[in-house]
């Protein structure tokens, strides 16, 4: 594992920060470890799960190779990272905030990707949005980032759905470059994103809501 960047990275007096484990009213949020495992195997055996990513289940050591790939991105920033879900001690999927990556996100200090993968038994039930909402808080008050951006298919409604809830406006359609072409993929991927002062905004408005 690469040493971890910090400084550079991030923004005020957050150059080492442990990656913690978060909670909302019904998540608790746990880095990513190797007691996962067997739940991302569990996760990434659902073929509608991974519709939009790689249209199929995924073998087991497929898995355990991306298990490998996500403990070693944890260690690129501080503070940045994976963490499975759980409502009640149950598993209900994972959480990413991690530094841009790939052909489509240049490695911008200051940003990060947030993304999320449910087992189909809890969509439709605001988890996704739940969990997704508590990443943006980390990231912009605990570590100071600037901005935090989230890509999907563009055919991928529930995704697109999940980023306008928690305050993420679209920026931008580009085409995605697929191994095997997934249905939809010839529509293209989108780009939704939201910056500190966007979401410092969206929160003053909420709690002025709130008291009238």
């Amino acid at each position: 594992m690469e040493g971890k960047t910090n400084g550079p990275w991030l923004f005020g007096d957050n150059d080492d920060v442990a990656q913690p484990t978060l909670s909302t009213e019904r998540l608790e949020l746990v880095p990513l470890s190797d007691d996962h495992l067997e739940l991302e195997v569990e996760l990434d055996s659902d073929p509608e799960v991974l519709r939009y990513l790689f249209g199929r289940a995924r073998t087991r050591s497929e898995v355990e190779l991306s298990h490998r790939r996500r403990l070693a991105s944890s260690g690129e920033v501080s503070g940045l990272g994976f963490w499975v879900g759980f409502v009640d001690g149950e598993f209900v999927g994972w959480w990413i905030l991690q530094p841009p990556n790939g052909p489509d996100q240049p490695k911008v200090p200051g940003e990060a990707d947030l993304g999320y993968r449910l087992l189909r038994r809890y969509w439709r039930k605001g988890l996704a949005s739940e969990g997704a909402r508590e990443l943006l808080r980390y990231g912009f008050e605990d570590l100071g980032l600037s901005r935090i951006f989230a890509q999907t298919m563009a055919v991928n409604e529930g995704s697109r759905a999940v980023m306008t809830s928690i305050g993420m406006t679209f920026v931008r359609g580009f085409t995605g470059d697929f191994d095997e072409p997934l249905p939809g993929s010839a529509e293209g991927e989108v780009e939704y994103a939201i910056s500190r002062r966007q979401w410092q905004s969206n929160r003053v408005d909420r709690a002025t809501n709130s008291d009238q």
